[in-house]
């Protein structure tokens, strides 16, 4: 494991369980990004937006940190699977922010209640820097994203088409230098989503192999160097690979 840092693990691999402080409360930074998502094709499915309805990005409304649209000089429009899609490949924080005005913060709430993700709480759009000031952050648990997973993946409350295109989104992710980085990523499928803030280093991610399916969740914090947590985090999913490939062989 890594030399400083709070570490918390959840895999569900296809025989085996492992939990380690998979319940507690960390800053959720990107990984919050999981239930937009969800939120997203949830208000798709029951009509309440089309995943290809234009949504207005002027300049005012971005904001830096991860991600490509606030380096745009112009104002443009893109359909909500696009900022979607950027919300988790490349992590974009301003999509993340319209995502959360078009869909509802309290309607993405409400679906983490809904699925009982008891540490899941949205406080904050990303960048706030005066919510952060205020004591406001987002925040989660490798439990709940293990959930979210396992929900992308075969819930039937989302339709065939819907876990589709959700697991095709976090298989493009740009970012594979934690959980995937030791993994031979041609012998596997990987669809993962990376947080990450000072001290603070998180991957989550569901890896197939054949038939067999493995979900992870590994959030780390009160890290004094972040490259010691992404070190770990890279041996914990190699750990898994390998042992999904033995056990398969």
């Amino acid at each position: 494991m890594c030399s400083n840092g709070r570490v918390s693990v959840a895999v569900e691999l296809p025989t085996q369980f492992i939990q380690i402080n998979g319940h507690q409360s960390y800053p959720a930074a990107s990984l919050i990004k999981i239930p937009i998502l969800l939120e997203g094709f949830r208000q798709a499915e029951e009509g309440k937006i089309s995943l290809l309805d234009k949504v207005s990005i002027p300049i005012e409304g971005r904001v830096g940190g991860a991600g490509v649209l606030a380096s745009l000089s112009e104002e443009i429009s893109l359909n909500i699977e696009d900022l979607l899609t950027l919300m988790i490949i490349v992590s974009d924080n301003t999509a993340s922010n319209f995502l959360i005005d078009c869909l509802g913060s309290s309607a993405i709430q409400g679906l983490c209640d809904s699925l009982n993700l008891k540490q899941t709480k949205l406080l904050r759009k990303f960048m706030d820097f005066q919510a952060i000031e205020q004591g406001y952050n987002n925040h989660t648990s490798a439990m709940d994203i293990l959930t979210c997973l396992k929900l992308i993946d075969k819930s039937p409350n989302y339709s065939f088409n819907s876990r589709g295109k959700m697991l095709n989104i976090l298989h493009h992710q740009q970012f594979k230098d934690k959980l995937p980085s030791l993994m031979d990523q041609e012998m596997v499928f990987v669809a993962n989503k990376t947080g990450e803030l000072p001290g603070v280093e998180h991957d989550c991610g569901i890896l197939k192999y054949g038939n067999q399916h493995a979900y992870i969740a590994v959030l780390i914090d009160e890290l004094e160097d972040n490259e010691s947590g992404k070190g770990t985090i890279a041996k914990i999913g190699k750990f898994i690979y390998d042992f999904l490939i033995r056990d398969t062989n």
